[in-house]
């Protein structure tokens, strides 16, 4: 919005010319979403609480979480505003790709909302029932997935790339579809289920995004991407912008979810920015990559697949309790010494990421 305004501008004055550079947009970008996360927050949590809309703890769970009955939640709400008016207010909105990440990543939260809302509001703990829930994400998830494959320009932008090999791309043709599908849907859920202790998956999205942001940026530069020996896509460069909101969005929620929290984003956080990095390496093709970075989030999600088919197959529990993070509670871990650790561990993940760019 503000990048076509500019260009308006920039006929009478030479200075708004300034606004095309990327990254100066994707700087604003980051500092627009902080600001109204920061701004929104408190009458937003205020709002919550009048409402009574607050946490509802299991009562077989740690102990240490009964603290938290009645926590404002949903507060994955002021991360999807912050994002989507930075977004719309610093990216070409002429970009397919900026595109399909905010319609993807709110329609995500369109999906949460139901589900807290039903929780929440409803009472009803069971929520959206998971089959809906699971078809919905697929509707959202296959639809983006079939759009992207019927609108692809090239061959590159149906390919797998392979991270630390330089020539080894695999052509996927139609099963690209099927491989967007399952990293959107995915993703999302992988982080709705690290969503367990104050912070802990809101700082892994926001350093994942960033670094996200980064490939997004050297894939849409064609002297770079050259250099790096990565692909080109032309247009791909404006998810940086997507990106740095959240960031921003992400830190500013962090401001009031750190320990303890003073709101829980919930489903509708949860779920839209675990889609949003999934669609992200995707459109940067950077899917294995995402894997990688992203690896408190699979290991979260593999805790829970092995505890159930543990005790589906064989009676027996692998873990005091799933996902992981809760099994170091019981263990007696102190909550901030979890989610530090598990940041720690997103810091070194994220490097090794990074690390594929150059070492190829």
């Amino acid at each position: 919005m503000l990048l076509s305004l500019s260009e308006y501008l920039s006929q009478y004055y030479s200075g708004f010319n300034v606004f095309q550079y990327l990254t100066l947009r994707a700087i604003l970008g980051v500092i627009t979403a902080l600001g109204i996360a920061l701004i929104v927050g408190p009458s937003m949590i205020r709002h919550l609480s009048f409402k009574q809309i607050g946490q509802v703890v299991r009562d077989d769970g740690p102990q240490s979480h009964l603290s938290k009955s009645g926590t404002p939640t949903m507060g994955g709400a002021l991360i999807l505003v912050a994002i989507a008016l930075s977004t719309l207010l610093w990216a070409d909105l002429g970009s397919r790709y900026v595109w399909v990440a905010l319609i993807v990543t709110l329609a995500f939260g369109v999906i949460g909302f139901v589900d807290d809302y039903i929780k929440l509001v409803r009472q009803d703990t069971r929520g959206l029932l998971s089959r809906y829930k699971y078809f919905w994400q697929s509707v959202v998830g296959g639809g983006a997935a079939v759009f992207l494959y019927m609108t692809a320009i090239g061959p590159v932008e149906t390919q797998l790339i392979v991270p630390f090999f330089k020539d080894v791309v695999i052509p996927l043709g139609g099963w690209y579809m099927l491989l967007t599908y399952f990293v959107i849907v995915g993703s999302s859920n992988a982080v709705n289920l690290t969503d367990g202790l104050d912070g802990l998956a809101i700082m892994p999205t926001v350093m994942v995004a960033a670094a996200l942001g980064l490939f997004s940026y050297v894939t849409g530069h064609a002297e770079f991407a050259r250099y790096l020996s990565i692909p080109y896509i032309p247009g791909v460069g404006e998810l940086t912008v997507f990106c740095a909101t959240m960031v921003g969005a992400g830190l500013g929620f962090l401001w009031f979810n750190t320990y303890p929290a003073q709101v829980f984003m919930g489903d509708i956080g949860a779920l839209a920015l675990g889609a949003a990095l999934g669609t992200v390496a995707v459109l940067i093709h950077q899917e294995l990559v995402l894997l990688i970075m992203g690896g408190v989030f699979v290991v979260e999600t593999l805790s829970v697949i092995l505890q159930v088919g543990s005790y589906k197959l064989r009676g027996k529990r692998v873990f005091l309790m799933a996902p992981i993070h809760h099994h170091y509670e019981l263990k007696g871990w102190p909550e901030p010494r979890i989610i530090v650790r598990f940041w720690i561990i997103t810091v070194f993940l994220v490097l090794i990421g990074l690390a594929s760019l150059k070492i190829r």
